[in-house]
């Protein structure tokens, strides 16, 4: 009698410190508020936003940085879930939208801009020239070292192709792509966006195309090539439809555009849009819209 006693009564602790883990374990995600952004954005949210956020609402940021394409294409390939998504190109979120992509984004808010720069390395022994000739002889001198990011996967990437592009055309150099770019996957230059800044700083790149917050943020020497031509980042956010914490991603997306998440964001280098909202603006959460309605006074 008394071993059947014990018996159960370990059957019941057990049952009842299994319902206190799957809790403790259930609580934890809820903390869990998985954004997944932009890598030119990791720096700014690694070490200002994220812990800021942590800070200010006790829930846990947890980032996942790369090209914004290639993010969607993890999303849409059901490889990777998140709360948020921030993207570098509204076009991106638009690949996510509707019932033939999956039906992943309803609406997204565009928030930030930056431009598109060439950030050089100083020691380069390309860098004096960056500061007395024109940026794009500079590109084609010979044994320059060029970095950027893929096009197809990184919108930046597509930014640098279309820059030199239109550049192209601006100063009537119809082969100026070609003497600085090659093909637009060029193994020689082509690298994964959140690799260049390292490579960079390393000297292992003479030159690379980056948004002026990554060169505001790590101090790099950058030139703003034909600003007529307004190249620039446009940076969005949204929840995802299937996000695991949508009420930590609320908190979150609230957090960013509140008046000390827009601060922030303008003390490293991102140009502070008033928010403009696209898609379904009905299916936003309440809470969110107040923040927008409140930032774009």
């Amino acid at each position: 009698m008394f071993i059947r006693k014990l018996l159960a009564s370990v059957v019941v602790m057990s049952g009842v410190m299994g319902a206190m883990g799957a809790s403790a374990n259930a609580f934890a995600d809820e903390s869990d508020v998985n954004v997944l952004y932009a890598g030119s954005l990791v720096n700014l949210m690694e070490k200002s936003v994220g812990p800021a956020f942590e800070k200010e609402t006790g829930l846990h940021f947890k980032g996942y940085a790369a090209g914004s394409n290639k993010i969607a294409n993890e999303i849409k390939g059901k490889l990777r879930r998140g709360d948020v998504f921030i993207s570098a190109s509204p076009k991106v979120n638009a690949s996510l939208m509707g019932e033939a992509n999956g039906n992943h984004v309803t609406w997204y808010v565009n928030f930030a801009e930056s431009p598109l720069l060439i950030g050089y390395n100083p020691k380069s022994r390309f860098a004096n020239d960056f500061k007395t000739k024109k940026w794009d002889q500079v590109l084609q001198e010979p044994g320059i070292r060029l970095g950027r990011t893929d096009p197809k996967l990184d919108p930046k990437g597509a930014f640098t192709v279309e820059l030199m592009t239109k550049a192209a055309q601006a100063y009537n150099q119809p082969d100026l792509v070609e003497k600085t770019l090659g093909a637009p996957e060029n193994p020689e230059q082509v690298l994964p966006e959140e690799t260049l800044v390292g490579r960079l700083q390393s000297g292992q790149l003479d030159a690379g195309f980056f948004y002026s917050t990554e060169t505001s943020d790590l101090k790099i020497p950058a030139i703003h090539p034909a600003p007529e031509l307004k190249i620039k980042a446009n940076y969005t956010l949204t929840i995802l439809n299937d996000a695991p914490n949508s009420a930590g991603a609320a908190r979150f997306v609230n957090f960013l555009l509140s008046a000390e998440g827009r601060k922030l964001l303008a003390e490293h280098g991102v140009d502070v849009t008033k928010p403009a909202v696209n898609g379904q603006a009905q299916a936003i959460p309440p809470s969110v819209q107040a923040v927008i309605d409140a930032a774009q006074q």
